[in-house]
């Protein structure tokens, strides 16, 4: 990995504050549980210097409250994990935020999604080497590998492949420069939610017919 994962890179105004409101985030919940329970969310020693990976998203008002920076190895998070981003402006590398916690290092990408549609209502982002070494089998778009995450040039690189086309059948997309790094977005937090796992699903059916034809056994086999 040439960077290192979970480092706020864009300008942050932050407010602390009481914790988000405990409604909207009824649709994150099952979803943030699932992920973290396939190892898509997370935090490990053996992955990434031990930094807490992947992050969830849903629309809010004119924002969007985002799970917080470093939550990945909390199983269940609660109100108290998430922070409200009232503004985002990928152009000048910009947020503002409030809640118990930071937003997550990603809320920059996340923000970028929400301004492509005003249909888009929920962001995934989850570190999947499952889904990121068979992005080309499976026809994913994807970011440019000189692209780092969390900056403008990433923000521009996502409206990039909207304005291509090339998310409008796929709500799925592959960053090639943030190892193991995607995304999936969706009108409400089950479309993302479904979008991600049927890729997943995809991508471990590859590898599992892989495994057979050289009669290795596949890393993570139990999903199966």
């Amino acid at each position: 990995m040439t960077e290192r994962e979970g480092v706020i890179k864009y300008r942050l105004d932050y407010t602390k504050t009481e914790a988000c409101p405990s409604e909207p985030l009824e649709a994150i919940q099952q979803w943030r549980l699932t992920l973290f329970q396939l190892a898509l969310i997370g935090q490990s020693p053996d992955r990434y210097g031990g930094l807490g990976y992947g992050n969830i998203s849903i629309r809010h008002g004119d924002g969007f409250i985002i799970s917080g920076t470093q939550t990945g190895g909390v199983e269940q998070l609660s109100p108290e994990h998430y922070a409200l981003v009232e503004y985002c402006n990928p152009l000048t590398n910009h947020i503002v935020a409030k809640g118990p916690v930071k937003p997550s290092s990603e809320a920059l990408t996340h923000g970028t999604v929400y301004a492509l549609d005003d249909t888009i209502q929920a962001v995934i982002h989850v570190h999947s080497p499952e889904i990121w070494l068979n992005r080309a089998r499976l026809q994913m778009a994807e970011t440019p590998a000189d692209v780092p995450y969390g900056t403008p040039e990433m923000a521009q690189a996502v409206k990039n492949i909207w304005r291509q086309g090339l998310l409008s059948l796929n709500t799925v997309f592959a960053m090639a420069g943030h190892e193991d790094g995607v995304v999936s977005f969706g009108r409400d937090m089950n479309e993302a939610g479904m979008a991600m796992l049927n890729t997943f699903q995809w991508a471990r059916t590859f590898e599992l017919n892989d495994a057979i034809e050289t009669g290795e056994h596949p890393a993570g086999s139990q999903y199966f």
